[in-house]
């Protein structure tokens, strides 16, 4: 828990692997997942490194994997998922996995084409057996027009007027698909100059694709005409609409043949198509109990060699060498798994030998499944700089705080509460199924987030009183009408209570949270935006002055005493002499005006503390004036006080500004005079080192640019950043707002409508569904997005500018768990 503080403390340490053992000492590096390893051949082309034909053999056995899973996956076959984390194979098993996948390919394909060139010989005979039965009634229709003695109106159209003797005439049948039939016909008419007739008939059930495997529809045509010339017409336009055309007899006994050969084909395929489906459904079973931990190994395996690629060779020793980032912590395990890949591999131990670097080590933050959420929001802000401190454990508790300040209702909360616990609770299954859906995966990566912001929402809306804007009346309102009659209150539609009076207040406040008798007063908005503006301010000083004080962990820890002494002591002293302050006066103002006693401390008198405010930085006085019985101040020595505050906070601009250049400008020169007294030689500095310059050159223009930046930043980002803090005023309020118009201009409808029985039963139903659409849809998600972003925006640079640089990069290590995640989430995108 200590590295969720500031983060873990990294070694860059340098591996020395023989040849034989590295391919098993990295394997287990990647079971460990603690190793960040560093490329040291970043010129080197991908396919100019060592390893790059076993990484090519990978991608092929990867192929094969995929092509498997598809095929798995269009017979519906389900895949195994047992849960197993399979070891990396060694490399000598890499050649009989390789020979598994290359038979199974080689076998699948080889049914897929004989299943296809079944299925086509099959649609073949299933048209012809169509074309057989339709056009029956065709030639039935001719041969009984020819028998009647005359010339039928094909005869009519295809043969001139003055010929005699019998008819000739050719036809050809086949079969096209039925939405283009209207253009075939068009086509022939134009083509043919209408010498041909055509005749089709609906195939009414639907055909398979062979290639596809689709569902389509298809009609038979048959075509008379006379003439070679017309028969080559004809055939060309029908493959030029792609239809398929079949032999068709013209005596009635030859079809009868041809029709009862084809239904005896047809049985014999049906028996050869099933025999043949059932033996992929076989191979495909077999291959689906094993693919995911064979995809599995191929992944573990090509990202071992991918990191092998990083080393550099070692052509004397026969080995690899690598560098890599290991957090200190953890040194022991490493050389651990070190000790058992050389010994699952037989050769010479490794070594490993810590380094000492100038370079920025990656940070390294331990988290868990509860703080990993929350360490993801400050990351997507800057990864923190090594060893700086880590604002996420604070987060922990003022994110969904100050998320509920602005989301205060008891029963928008329970809603969010309820879907954050019911993600807690299934979450293992739910982790279980891989998703593209990104709103999901959004929401159920922050499911300890949205249950946190639930609950302090419940607190804050106990706190405001406020449910679904209605108050709960728990403990009993201590405002009473006891001192009007029964005549009065009835006749008059608004009364004023007096706080004063012990007959209409009974001068103790509400025990917990608002009294709910604001909540139907007519002043209740003039109330909750005072209250509400006064505890934003108050939030958000305490939340920035709590920024600055965690500056100063940050400053002793690198030992920066300087910027102490230079920058947090004004910092705080600017900020306290103000704000602190104004909170101060807010406080004193609650307790110190009240109702009944003396008029001078009554709300009347009370000043303005925004008037106040402003005519303290501008030191401006008032005059007591003898027959006003309020006092412009709050308390006795007010005027001199404050005159001392601004004058602190005004020493405190050019203390920021000048005192760290001037300070480093003098250590400089002091250090330069000890190198010129010493003869050039050198002065001993921290840590025994000795430099024969000073050891930070500084160009004093940059830093006086620097330091006048960061204080101009700070002075002004004191006031706009304490005025932002009054989004938690403003969003508190339009959500309040919001939710009683929503209540009253909907829910309310079916409350007051006065429909009885059945009928007004399912009026409230409808209505009561549509208002729980509305609030569900608007108040707790389009409401708590918007306060979720304006939480993020606080925590980002309201807070995180006052003690955090995040110019950092995170700690990637080499992990097969990681991998494999990735690699799966790839496979359900695609």
């Amino acid at each position: 828990m200590g590295s969720l503080f500031r983060s873990e403390e990294m070694a860059l340490c340098q591996l020395f692997l023989q040849s034989e053992s590295a391919y098993t000492c990295v394997s287990e590096l990647g079971e460990l997942g603690l190793v960040q390893f560093r490329d040291l051949n970043p010129d080197v082309n991908a396919f100019q490194r060592k390893f790059v034909n076993e990484v090519r053999r990978c991608d092929e056995m990867e192929r094969k994997l995929r092509y498997l899973e598809r095929e798995i996956r269009k017979d519906g076959i389900p895949v195994l998922d047992t849960g197993e984390n399979p070891e990396a194979p060694m490399p000598r098993e890499m050649i009989d996995l390789e020979a598994t996948f290359e038979k199974l390919e080689n076998e699948l394909k080889e049914v897929n084409s004989n299943a296809e060139a079944l299925k086509r010989n099959y649609l073949e005979l299933t048209e012809l057996k169509h074309i057989l039965k339709k056009t029956q009634a065709f030639f039935d229709e001719r041969e009984g027009s020819l028998e009647a003695g005359g010339q039928t109106s094909l005869t009519q159209n295809l043969l001139p007027e003055d010929s005699k003797g019998p008819i000739q005439l050719g036809f050809v049948a086949g079969v096209i698909l039925r939405e283009r039939i209207p253009a075939f016909e068009r086509m022939l008419w134009r083509a043919c100059r209408g010498n041909v007739f055509l005749r089709q008939a609906i195939i009414e059930d639907p055909l398979e694709d062979p290639v596809t495997g689709e569902q389509v529809y298809k009609s038979v045509f048959i075509i008379f005409f006379q003439g070679d010339q017309l028969k080559m017409r004809v055939k060309k336009i029908c493959e030029g609409f792609r239809a398929t055309m079949y032999p068709c007899p013209e005596a009635p006994a030859d079809r009868r043949e041809m029709a009862m050969g084809v239904k005896t084909r047809l049985d014999d395929l049906n028996t050869v198509l099933s025999q043949t489906q059932d033996h992929r459904h076989r191979v495909l079973v077999s291959a689906a109990r094993n693919i995911r931990a064979w995809m599995m190994k191929v992944w573990k395996i090509k990202s071992i060699y991918y990191t092998l690629n990083m080393f550099n060779l070692d052509v004397i020793q026969n080995g690899l060498i690598a560098e890599c980032w290991i957090p200190v912590a953890n040194l022991e395990d490493v050389q651990l798994a070190l000790r058992r890949g050389t010994e699952k591999s037989g050769s010479l131990p490794a070594i490993l030998n810590r380094l000492n670097t100038v370079e920025a080590p990656p940070t390294f933050h331990r988290t868990n499944k509860f703080t990993k959420a929350f360490q993801a929001l400050i990351d997507s802000y800057g990864v923190a700089t090594y060893r700086e401190i880590n604002p996420a454990p604070y987060t922990i508790i003022t994110f969904p705080f100050l998320f509920a300040v602005m989301f205060g209702d008891l029963g928008h909360g329970i809603i969010m509460a309820l879907f954050g616990a019911w993600m807690v609770w299934r979450e293992k299954p739910l982790s279980a199924k891989k998703t593209d859906n990104e709103i999901w995966n959004i929401f159920f990566g922050g499911r300890y987030i949205i249950l946190l912001m639930g609950l302090f929402s419940m607190y804050t809306g106990f706190i405001y009183n406020d449910v679904f804007s209605k108050a709960l009346n728990i403990f009993g309102s201590a405002w009473h009408v006891r001192s009007y009659n029964e005549s009065t209150i009835m006749s008059n539609k608004e009364l004023t209570l007096n706080p004063g009076d012990v007959q209409q207040y009974d001068q103790y406040p509400y025990p917990f949270g608002l009294d709910p008798m604001w909540q139907i007063s007519s002043n209740k908005i003039n109330y909750y935006n005072s209250y509400k503006m006064k505890i934003s301010i108050i939030f958000g000083i305490i939340h920035m002055l709590f920024g600055v004080i965690l500056s100063v962990w940050n400053y002793k820890f690198f030992n920066k005493q300087i910027s102490i002494y230079c920058e947090f002591i004004p910092q705080i002293l600017f900020l306290s002499c103000l704000f602190v302050y104004l909170v101060l006066l807010v406080f004193h103002k609650w307790v110190w005006y009240g109702a009944g006693g003396d008029v001078s401390v009554s709300p009347s008198c009370a000043p303005s503390i925004l008037i106040t405010f402003i005519n303290m930085v501008l030191m401006k006085g008032y005059e007591n004036r003898p027959d006003d019985d309020c006092s412009p101040y709050m308390y006795a020595g007010q005027f001199g006080f404050q005159r001392f505050l601004v004058v602190v906070a005004v020493i405190c601009v050019p203390w920021m500004l000048f005192a760290k250049p001037f300070l480093i400008h003098r250590n400089n020169k002091r250090k330069q005079m000890m190198v010129q007294a010493n003869g050039g030689e050198g002065v001993v500095e921290e840590g025994g080192e000795t430099s024969t310059v000073p050891h930070e050159e500084h160009d004093m223009s940059e830093i006086m640019i620097h330091q006048g930046i960061h204080t101009i930043e700070y002075v002004l980002g004191s006031v706009s950043h304490t005025a932002s803090y009054l989004r938690l005023w403003a969003l508190s309020l339009a959500h309040a707002q919001l939710s009683e118009v929503l209540w009253s201009m909907v829910l309310s409808i079916g409350l007051t409508s006065g429909s009885d029985g059945g009928g007004g039963g399912v009026v409230m139903y409808f209505i009561f569904a549509a208002w729980a659409s509305l609030t569900i849809a608007i108040l707790v998600l389009m409401e708590g997005l918007s306060a979720f972003l304006h939480t993020l925006r606080l925590h980002w640079v309201e807070f995180q500018s006052k003690f955090y640089s995040g110019s950092g990069y995170a700690f990637v290590p080499f992990a097969f768990e990681t991998i494999l995640d990735q690699a799966e989430n790839a496979i359900v995108e695609t």
